[in-house]
């Protein structure tokens, strides 16, 4: 926070990224609707940076390709052999996300090496990294090392263990030893619930051990989630809202709530 009380925008505000090539844009606009299953034109226009009208070329291009199927407003994945990778398989990303991951990828400044969490939020974070320069992703999370694994410039490490259920993520003691041994320059972690009082919260403890882990292996720590998970405690703590670089969520979270949690040591970015 400043001293004028008002929360810091987030890096990069003073100007939009570069938009992506169009055929790094294509396979981006594929890669969210095998994740998300149904993409909106207005949505994609938004996270790219283009025309609506650019956009419906792209899915054109798809659609000839036999990639995708055009629907009003948008288009969803084709099945079979040629969809690549399953979409996503939990719940769907929060309506927010998109503008979190591009606020959360904008916070990358010079890492060249990255954690990335599991989830769909997590998903949009992988999405919106940047493609034209060096980069290293570790990853648990086989939806997110689809996401990158066609980058040219980005090397994926996929990190080993049981996977809980389609769709999720690895995360076990070897998930967790295998971590221990990468040192990273940031991790973006997610969390089921996020408290000023009892800290970073999840679900599983499984899943917790393998985000306390990239937090200690972590040179930067970034929390991305929307604001649903702000206010809310889940059984397994695995890290202090202190410990955190940077909070990003949405709007959601009421200035007020932010500026406590950014008391505690973050900056709170609300996108």
């Amino acid at each position: 926070m400043n001293g004028t009380g008002r929360l810091p925008r987030p890096a990069g505000d003073g100007g939009a990224p570069r938009p992506p090539g169009a055929e790094e844009r294509r396979r981006a606009v594929l890669a969210a609707a095998r994740r998300e299953g149904v993409v909106r034109v207005d949505v994609l226009a938004g996270r790219f940076g283009v025309s609506r009208e650019t956009v419906r070329r792209d899915l054109r291009v798809l659609e000839d390709d036999g990639l995708v199927r055009r629907t009003h407003g948008g288009a969803v994945a084709r099945a079979g052999p040629a969809a690549g990778p399953p979409p996503w398989q939990g719940p769907p990303a929060p309506p927010q996300a998109p503008r979190i991951a591009l606020a959360a990828a904008r916070l990358l400044g010079a890492s060249e090496t990255v954690f990335v969490d599991e989830g769909p939020v997590a998903c949009l974070v992988a999405d919106a990294l940047p493609r034209d320069r060096a980069l290293t992703v570790v990853t648990a999370s086989p939806a997110v090392a689809a996401l990158l694994a066609w980058s040219a410039h980005t090397t994926v490490l996929l990190l080993g263990g049981r996977i809980r259920a389609l769709g999720t993520a690895a995360a076990d003691a070897w998930t967790v030893r295998m971590l221990a041994g990468v040192a990273v320059d940031l991790a973006y972690v997610g969390a089921d619930g996020v408290s000023c009082g009892f800290g970073l919260t999840a679900d599983d403890h499984a899943v917790g051990e393998v985000r306390a882990q990239a937090l200690r292996s972590a040179g930067r720590r970034i929390l991305v989630g929307a604001h649903a998970v702000f206010g809310v405690v889940r059984l397994c703590r695995f890290g202090e809202v202190g410990d955190l670089e940077a909070v990003v969520t949405d709007t959601g979270l009421p200035v007020s709530e932010a500026r406590r949690y950014a008391a505690l040591g973050p900056r709170v970015v609300r996108a």
